[in-house]
């Protein structure tokens, strides 16, 4: 077997086994692919299964000249991950990358918008468009339900339940989780489906997606990215945002209106707690706030 083999074995695992998501795979993927560039340019001719702990090390060295330590430490990690699985079906008796440790990144506050900005972004787009309510009605989902791009993009129309209050979501793992949606979020789906949508030409396959491009397709997360970005280019609002931006502002909002990290951590859809503090950005003045409000002692 070569490492092509090996990979598509392992990307196998991950779907049948582990669960993973497209995406998720398709990352893991990617670090093995880099090692086997890196292998190739170099001429290094040697087998996943008898690769040494030196060689990884030539890589990771190399790839530390070009990527932050941040991605180097996940590169390390999918690594790890993908000769642990060697190990698993005996293909390995080691792990090459086991004495390697991934480099200390800290932990990076998520940037977030004021709800004023979300505001002024929504306000922005331009409702005479084509595809303007759809716009909307999907950022307002965004940042209503705090979902993943990946998530909104696949979003069903079997999924909302609007009369119970809530969507199902399909997150990471293909774990389904129920989020609550408010009236806003609703009423501007409402309008997306009734007055564009239904004109549109769905092609096959996508008649359940919820939000579709101007050819009845599914939309990319790219898209999204696009869509947000012109938006704060037209405000000039000088941020670096991306989706994941309005998902980090809708735990940050909560927090500070006095929702509990369990009941985030449950409509992110996060296994862990620890996960949902990372996302949930507090600044210095609000912190202060909560001990002056709530001590005993104050």
């Amino acid at each position: 077997m070569n490492w092509e083999s090996y990979l598509k074995s392992y990307q196998s695992y991950l779907k049948i086994e582990r669960g993973l998501s497209k995406n998720t795979i398709d990352n893991y993927s990617f670090d093995i692919e880099r090692l086997c560039l890196f292998l190739s340019q170099n001429s290094i001719q040697v087998s996943p299964i008898a690769i040494d702990e030196e060689t990884v090390q030539q890589f990771i060295y190399a790839i530390s000249k070009e990527v932050n330590p941040r991605s180097q430490a996940r590169i390390i990690s999918g690594l790890k991950s993908f000769f642990s699985y060697l190990i698993f079906e005996d293909f390995r008796n080691d792990n090459p990358l086991e004495l390697i440790e991934s480099p200390r990144t800290g932990r990076k506050l998520p940037d977030t918008l004021a709800v004023e900005e979300i505001d002024a972004i929504i306000s922005a787009i331009d409702l005479s468009s084509n595809e303007g309510e759809r716009n909307r009605a999907l950022l307002e989902t965004l940042y209503g339900c705090g979902l993943r791009v990946s998530e909104l993009v696949a979003l069903k129309i079997s999924d909302l339940f609007f009369e119970e209050g809530f969507i199902k979501i399909t997150g990471k793992g293909n774990k389904q989780r129920f989020v609550p949606v408010g009236d806003l979020t609703q009423k501007y789906i409402g309008i997306y489906r009734n007055e564009m949508r239904v004109h549109l030409n769905i092609q096959k396959g996508f008649e359940d997606t919820l939000f579709l491009n101007r050819r009845g397709r599914q939309l990319t997360r790219a898209m999204i990215f696009t869509i947000i970005k012109d938006l704060a280019v037209k405000i000039n609002l000088n941020k670096k945002i991306s989706p994941h931006t309005f998902r980090h502002s809708f735990a940050t909002h909560l927090l500070e209106n006095g929702a509990d990290l369990r009941s985030i951590q449950l409509m992110l859809g996060h296994e862990s707690i620890t996960t949902t503090e990372i996302y949930v950005h507090l600044d210095r003045k609000f912190l202060t706030e909560v001990m002056n409000a709530y001590h005993p002692r104050k």
